[in-house]
């Protein structure tokens, strides 16, 4: 029987988030978005499009560890990109988004995978979600089976927006902003996933990212968002 592996994609958003992190960015303007699907499991796209048996799945949530922050090295030296230097939040979320849709562990360990993801967030901790970035990422034994299988994955991202919540409390609170200055960001692409003997897959992605843009700074990542993709 062909094994079934797990894919590093975003397929159950905010595993192990505490309510004081809930409640700290709530505090922003992305609370609107926050408060409407705290808890609510991510739709990540159809995952019918994939006829091939063996394709690669998505860690179960009981698997991922939200502790990862305390555990791993401050940088690392794998496959993921640095973050861009762009104070725009629109294609700084794109940037992001395309990051977490991609990885490759033949040639980078989970703690390099997780290292240099970190170097993306914001160094505010009242607003920095690490929990709902490094959930995404499988344990360190279905990372060790997805190198096994040399898996790797590769994104495309197709556009990115300000959802429809996000707008609407910047016009009934324009002040609202500029607490922590952080933006909600949707940003839709596709997912190729490709491991040992042909094996492909492609998947839809769609994730809602909240990032940080303070003026005169570079644009950093907050968090993962709830579904609201509109």
């Amino acid at each position: 029987m062909r094994k079934i592996l797990p894919a590093l994609s975003l397929s159950s958003f905010g595993v192990g988030w505490s309510a004081n992190k809930r409640i700290a960015i709530m505090a922003t303007v992305v609370a609107v978005l926050l408060a409407r699907a705290a808890a609510v499991a991510w739709l990540s796209g159809s995952r019918d499009s994939h006829p091939d048996p063996g394709r690669a799945l998505p860690a179960p949530a009981s698997s991922r560890s939200p502790t990862d922050a305390a555990r791993i090295p401050r940088t690392g030296s794998g496959s993921v990109p640095r973050p861009p230097q762009i104070a725009d939040p629109v294609a700084y979320a794109k940037a992001a988004a395309k990051m977490l849709w991609s990885y490759d562990t033949r040639d980078t360990s989970r703690d390099q995978q997780l290292a240099d993801m970190r170097a993306w967030m914001t160094t505010e901790t009242k607003y920095a979600d690490w929990a709902s970035v490094s959930g995404q990422v499988p344990d360190p034994l279905l990372w060790s089976r997805m190198a096994d299988q040399g898996q790797h994955a590769t994104a495309t991202v197709t556009e990115g927006h300000f959802p429809s919540a996000f707008t609407t409390a910047v016009a009934d609170d324009p002040s609202a902003i500029t607490q922590a200055y952080i933006y909600a960001v949707t940003v839709n692409g596709t997912q190729h996933i490709t491991w040992k003997k042909g094996g492909a897959g492609a998947e839809a992605q769609a994730v809602t990212l909240a990032v940080q843009c303070r003026p005169g700074h570079d644009c950093t990542l907050a968090a993962i968002a709830p579904s609201v993709t509109q």
